[in-house]
This record gives C-alpha cells, structure tokens and sequence, in this order.
C-alpha cells in the first residue's frame, strides 16, 4: 500500500506556483465577499488569507451582514469584474437563505471565478474547453499526476455530487478516457458499485461510509471527506478497516485537504493568464 500524502504534492504546487508569480510584473488580486460572519466560515477565510499573503497576493476579504439585500451584493461583484487589480473573486459559502447562492455566483465573470462554480465554467468543463475548475477536484488530478496513477480506461466510481468535486470530477475524469459512475444519497446497492471500482473517490462528508466490504482489492482510494468523531478528524473511508487492500490511498488529514486552498490560489494565477488573453 502506498500513502498519497498530500503534503507532498502541497509543497511541489507551491514551488511551481512561485516561480511563475517570481516572473510577474505584478501583485496578483485576491478579493473574497464572506457574508455574515459564522465561526467555519472565518476558520475559511483566515487560512486562505494566511496563504495568499506568504504568495504575495493583495487580498482582500469584504464583510457584508446577514441581511444585506442582494442587489447590493450583485453590485459589489459587478465593481469587482470591472476592477482590473481584481484577479480573482471568492464568493464563502454557504452564504444565507435569503440570497439566491447560483444568481450570486453566476454573477462572477467566469475568468474570475476562482471556485469554478459558475455555470459558464461548469458547462465549459463538460465541453472539455478551457476554464476555472474547483480546486478539491484539481486536487484530487494533481494528486494522480504526482504519484503516475493512469485514470484512462480505469472504472472510476465517484461517491456524492456536489459542485465542488463530484459533478466537476466527473466531468474531468470523462474527458481524460475513465469510465465514471456517478453515486449519491439516492443510489440504491451501493456497495455492489463501488466494490467494482479500480478507483474510488469519496466526498460526501458521512463519516466511514465505506467499509471493506464495499472496496475491491488493489483499488485506489481518495478519500475528500472531513469529519469530527470523538474530537478527532476522520474522513468518509473506514481508514484502518481498508488500508491492508488497496493500493494507493489518501488519510484524513494530510490528504486531499493539504492541496485545496493551494488549487484555489493556483487558479487566481490561472485567471490572471485568462484575463491577460483579453
């Protein structure tokens, strides 16, 4: 079994992303809209902050209350896609109820989109065209790359649909010649699905949902769940239970979660390069 440790693959985005930054005439712009002010959405933006500022990026993070009307909130974007010294624009979800989270979001230009989750990129991600992807789910590929895992022609079974890594992974995983099954809350049998799997990506945030019984021997497993059981960090894989039969797989923590802020701020650099064709 070998451990697809995230850190590694941290370090080695980080130095690619330096020296492209190194080579700029400029600061890069990172703004991020936070609406309201929860404890996990602070925790967000303080590590994002954290990590902008050693790249070297201008960041700022604009606090709006709870009850902002939404018309304002589309307006503040709109100011942001006409800034120029604005790379990129972040959106902190969840944001609340009574704002319309895809009218807000698809209110970002798409070449700053730095989440990926406008409609524009989601549609052009399917197409196979350029765009802004989410980071977990560019996580999740350069993990393959750094350790030569081949996902072409590999049945690859995807565990939940979200927008930040199982619709955009399928998508990803399709235009690069796996076979992809796409489950969710609503799949019947799952255990006679996954255990087909030669890859399986989890993402759907219930803790040691996968069992041995439900994994074939040799897979390869990422694991893109976080969960808090008994104080401590585990993801949606029964880690200990599957580690002795399969061949690859990412721990929780020190996997998948050490690559998504720096995806995110690797593609405030990419909507640099997308603005800069214009």
């Amino acid at each position: 079994m070998t451990l697809l440790d995230g850190r590694e693959v941290r370090k080695k985005l980080l130095d690619d992303l330096k020296n492209k930054l190194d080579k700029l005439d400029r600061r890069l712009g990172l703004t991020v809209i936070q609406i309201g002010s929860s404890d996990s959405s602070n925790i967000y933006v303080k590590q994002k902050e954290k990590l902008a500022i050693e790249l070297g990026y201008k960041f700022n993070c604009i606090k709006l209350d709870d009850d902002v009307l939404e018309d304002d909130v589309l307006s503040l974007i709109d100011e942001l896609n006409d800034d120029c010294n604005v790379d990129g624009i972040l959106i902190q979800l969840p944001i609340p109820d009574n704002l319309d989270s895809r009218k807000v979001l698809d209110r970002i230009s798409s070449k700053k989109d730095v989440d990926g989750l406008t409609c524009i990129n989601a549609g052009r991600l399917i197409c196979n065209k350029e765009c802004l992807i989410p980071g977990t789910a560019l996580g999740i590929m350069d993990i393959f790359s750094y350790y030569n895992i081949d996902v072409s022609g590999k049945h690859i079974v995807i565990v939940g649909r979200s927008d930040l890594v199982g619709k955009p992974m399928f998508s990803i995983l399709s235009n690069t010649n796996a076979t992809v099954t796409l489950c969710h809350s609503k799949t019947k049998n799952l255990e006679s699905i996954t255990s087909k799997a030669d890859i399986l990506i989890v993402a759907v945030g219930v803790a040691k949902l996968i069992t041995k019984d439900m994994v074939k021997k040799e897979c390869v497993i990422i694991d893109a769940g976080i969960n808090v059981v008994n104080g401590k960090l585990c993801g949606d894989v029964d880690y200990d239970n599957v580690v002795d039969i399969v061949s690859y797989i990412t721990p929780v923590p020190y996997g998948v979660g050490q690559v998504t802020t720096v995806e995110l701020l690797y593609n405030v650099y990419r909507a640099y390069e997308l603005n800069k064709k214009d």
